[in-house]
C-alpha cells in the first residue's frame, strides 16, 4: 500500500532523514519507535507532503506522493492525526468532527462516518455540543483520532497518539487504536515514543535511530530483542 525508497530530508545542513526505506501492505497495525530526535515525526510529515524531501520516493497504491499538496493526499486517502492533538478548541465537538469530513461532499457517507465515529467514542456523541477546548486530554486525543476517521482514510497516520496523557488514558489510546484496525479494517501507521506498547500492538515495526532505519520486525520479536529493550525499554 504504502513504498518508501531511500527517503531523505534536510532541515538546512542537517539531514533529518537518512535513505528511509519502508513497506506497508494492506492491512495491519505498523510502528515507527525511537528516541526524541531520530526523524518519526519528520517521516509522517514528510508523507503528508508537509516536508519535501532531497532524496527518495513515496508511493502509495502505486502513486507517487512527492511534490503532491497535502489536500490532494488527503483526498487519495493518506490521513494524520497530528501530533498534540491539534483540534480546534474554540469549536464543539460536533464542528471539529465535521471539518475532518470536509474532503467527502455525500452527506449520506458524512452521517454514516458520523455514527460510526460516535460508535467508537460514545462520549463524543454525549458531548457533541461541548467546547472542544473544554474536554479532558484522553477526550480530545479521542476527537483528534475521530476527525481523522471523519475523512475516510485508507491508511491512518497516527503521531504520538499517547504524549501527555496519564497511565490510564495511555492504555485506552492504544485500546482504540487496535479497534480502529479491528473494526474498521483501516490500516494504520503508528509513531510513538512508548515503544513498549507501540511494539506489543504492531504487526510489524521499524526503529529508527538518527534518521535511519536501525532494525525491523514483527512488534513482539523487536520487543524481546535485548537491543531494543536497552536501548528504548530501560531494560
Amino acid at each position: 500500500m504504502l513504498t518508501i525508497n531511500g527517503l531523505t530530508l534536510h532541515y538546512g545542513v542537517i539531514k533529518a532523514l537518512d535513505s528511509v526505506t519502508i513497506s506497508l501492505p494492506r492491512k495491519g497495525i505498523y510502528s515507527i519507535v525511537g528516541a526524541n530526535g531520530a526523524g518519526k515525526s519528520s517521516l509522517l510529515k514528510t508523507i503528508m507532503g508537509i516536508h519535501v524531501p532531497t532524496a527518495g520516493s513515496i508511493e502509495f497504491e502505486g502513486q507517487n506522493l512527492v511534490g503532491m499538496e497535502t489536500f490532494r493526499i488527503v483526498k487519495k486517502g493518506v490521513v494524520l492525526c497530528p501530533e498534540g492533538r491539534r483540534i480546534f478548541k474554540s469549536a464543539t465537538v460536533f464542528e471539529n468532527l465535521q471539518a475532518g469530513a470536509l474532503v467527502c461532499s455525500d452527506k449520506q457517507k458524512i452521517s454514516s462516518n458520523l455514527e460510526k465515529v460516535f460508535s467508537l467514542f460514545p462520549k463524543l456523541k454525549e458531548r457533541a455540543g461541548q467546547v472542544a477546548g473544554t474536554l479532558s486530554g484522553g477526550e480530545q486525543q479521542m476527537l483528534a483520532i475521530g476527525r481523522g476517521l471523519m475523512a475516510e482514510p485508507r491508511l491512518f497516520l497516527l503521531d504520538e497518539p499517547s504524549m501527555g496523557l496519564a497511565p490510564n488514558l495511555v492504555d485506552l489510546v492504544f485500546e482504540t487504536i487496535e479497534r480502529v484496525f479491528e473494526v474498521e479494517g483501516i490500516p494504520v501507521l503508528l509513531v510513538e515514543q512508548n515503544a513498549e506498547m507501540a511494539l506489543e500492538i504492531a504487526h510489524y515495526a521499524y526503529v529508527l535511530e538518527v534518521g535511519k532505519v536501525v532494525l525491523q520486525g514483527p512488534g513482539k520479536e523487536l520487543l524481546r530483542s535485548e537491543e531494543v529493550k536497552k536501548k528504548y525499554l530501560g531494560a
